[in-house]
């Protein structure tokens, strides 16, 4: 992994991310993961540092690889998934991508170890994506499903809820 990360900086000669082969780097990526599956570091890796390139296409492969291997140990690789999930909501804009990543989150990393704001990433895209109804009844199934059991993140549902109802309303939301 520090020969694949070091690769792009060589004796007196650094190069781009943007230039490096992207599918082959996804490839020692991939082999890194196998030799050692509990290491966290290829998926920081790629979501964090070559994910990072101004380059749509490569940023969609680093996330596509970060999504594959999230399915794996989705307790464990979630953090990875949710900076997925918000590269693909601001690097790319594209909310139904941080949409699946988020739902993926949500529907799969159920251990005790996943905060609730994993799990609760989603009704953000949703509400991003202007899908108020669905984002309402996402909040209420999560909170239904006693996924949500602290206090204070009960009480931040809470108003969510009341903020989109008032925003469906046509009515002003207060500021946070």
């Amino acid at each position: 992994m520090l020969y694949l990360q070091g690769y792009d900086d060589q004796a007196g000669l650094s190069l781009a991310w943007n230039s490096l082969d992207y599918p082959r780097l996804a490839t020692w990526l991939d082999a890194a993961l196998a030799l050692d599956p509990r290491s966290q570091y290829p998926l920081l890796a790629a979501s964090e540092v070559y994910g990072a390139v101004a380059d749509p296409a490569r940023q969609r492969l680093m996330l596509a690889f970060v999504a594959r291997h999230f399915a794996e140990d989705p307790n464990r690789r979630w953090p990875w998934m949710a900076h997925a999930a918000l590269v693909a909501r601001h690097g790319l804009h594209d909310l139904p991508l941080a949409r699946e990543y988020a739902r993926a989150i949500r529907e799969r990393a159920t251990g005790p170890g996943v905060p609730p704001w994993a799990r609760e990433l989603e009704v953000f895209m949703l509400e991003d994506m202007n899908e108020l109804d669905s984002a309402r009844t996402l909040i209420g199934a999560l909170i239904q499903d006693g996924l949500i059991t602290d206090p204070h993140e009960l009480a931040f549902l809470a108003g969510r809820l009341d903020e989109l109802a008032a925003r469906q309303a046509g009515r002003p939301t207060p500021t946070h």
